[in-house]
């Protein structure tokens, strides 16, 4: 990116973190802040004014409150971690003085002639209200879990005694054994669905935690770092450091658009928009936009059968279906390799199929890839949020198609998207 764009830069990065959910701190190294972003001020009830100038345990809860000053001595003399670099659970002090609880990440930035300390503060508050329901809820369903077993109990006794005198219902004994078995195969499957949906809340949390949290301090860095190289030298550094703010901005809008994407579906709140277009032209379209995310040597071959084919479909979706599966191929797949788009048609279904020469899918992996947050277990150290292909699926289904996909271990991995020809008397 030129030079003279950099401006342009700096100003999205500061829209981005004026905007940023969480909170963002930083100070120097007697722990006097030097800013705070909206979101934070907001958090603690202050205005920016009140707290920029001021030692940071202004914010802070006992014991902490009485003792940042010697964490920070302590950290600067023996450069032993505790906070910074790692992370942990806080409670903050508000104006009014309120304590609330708050997942505090603290990083260190190197300038030119001094070092700063970055805050990154998610609020717990909802999701601790929501644990102490969960628990309350629990606990409920514990007591009436043990409530039922007595009654249960109760039961049984009774009817043993009843087929001792009355041989002659037994039948009818079967049958109101058999209701209770049922009885208690419902609470068991409730008491799973509840284990099974906490289970999904604390990877939804942990997952969007991290991959939030990695590219804005990347931002946050890199924006740093850019100011140091003032001379035409540093033109170089200049772009190596815009280069990654541009691929963190990225990455936090794939995340965002998951997260949006996925809500819409959820909440039953996407539409489609039915249109004629080109197909053909939409994967060069496609083709050309995701340039950008090439390895060094990768290739993307489209092969096609027609020179144009017309359809009537979602446009925007089909997009989306195309460049989640290409940018997919691109992402697990080493450089050098290639990657093909082929289109057919086969009598009234549109046959799209994407191929790659990565790191292909374990085995014992393959029967949750649709699922949400599901990752394989070779791409741990590979960015991803885990819903990609689930909202792809999704996408698909809404257009009346179907998606499969086959893969070799070390080999590739080739997803064939199957759509039917729609007319367009018909867009329901």
């Amino acid at each position: 990116m030129k030079y003279e764009n950099l401006s342009e830069i700096a100003s999205r990065l500061n829209a981005i973190i004026d905007n940023a959910i969480d909170g963002i701190i930083t100070i120097d190294t007697r722990g006097i802040v030097e800013s705070i972003n909206p979101s934070a001020a907001q958090l603690f009830g202050y205005q920016p004014h009140e707290v920029i100038g001021h030692n940071i345990k202004m914010l802070m809860a006992s014991p902490h409150h009485e003792r940042h000053d010697t964490y920070l001595e302590n950290y600067q003399r023996t450069r032993v971690a505790k906070i910074i670099g790692i992370g942990r659970e806080v409670k903050g002090r508000r104006k009014d003085g309120n304590l609330f609880p708050f997942r505090l990440s603290v990083s260190e930035t190197h300038l030119e002639n001094r070092t700063i300390y970055t805050g990154v503060i998610h609020d717990l508050s909802e999701q601790k209200e929501a644990e102490a329901k969960i628990l309350a809820l629990n606990q409920e369903l514990e007591e009436k879990v043990e409530s039922r077993t007595q009654d249960l109990a109760n039961a049984v006794e009774k009817l043993m005694l009843a087929n001792k005198r009355l041989e002659q219902e037994i039948n009818q004994r079967k049958d109101v054994e058999a209701t209770l078995r049922e009885t208690e195969k419902e609470i068991r499957h409730a008491l799973e669905k509840e284990i099974q949906l906490n289970e999904l809340k604390s990877r939804f949390v942990s997952m969007a935690s991290h991959e939030f949290r990695t590219p804005l301090s990347t931002i946050l860095s890199s924006a740093s770092l850019i100011a140091r190289y003032e001379d035409t030298q540093g033109q170089a550094r200049r772009e190596k450091h815009v280069k990654r703010i541009k691929s963190a901005v990225t990455n936090l809008t794939g995340i965002l658009n998951d997260f949006l994407s996925l809500s819409k579906l959820e909440e039953g709140k996407f539409h489609l928009n039915w249109e004629m277009f080109d197909l053909l032209e939409l994967c060069s379209e496609v083709s050309d936009e995701i340039q950008g995310l090439l390895k060094n040597g990768q290739v993307i071959a489209v092969e096609k059968e027609l020179e144009n084919l017309e359809i009537y479909s979602d446009k925007r979706v089909l997009k989306n279906i195309l460049f989640n599966l290409m940018s997919n191929a691109i992402k697990y797949s080493p450089e050098g390799k290639k990657i093909t788009c082929s289109i057919k048609l086969i009598e009234a279904i549109i046959q799209l199929a994407i191929k790659d020469e990565g790191i292909g899918i374990p085995e014992e992996d393959q029967s949750f890839m649709f699922d949400r947050f599901f990752r394989a277990g070779n791409v741990t150290n590979i960015q991803g949020t885990g819903l990609g292909l689930n909202i792809v699926k999704r996408y698909v289904e809404l257009l009346g198609g179907d998606i499969s996909f086959s893969s070799t271990l070390g080999k590739g991995t080739t997803f064939k998207v199957n759509i039917p020809l729609k007319n367009m008397s018909t867009n329901d």
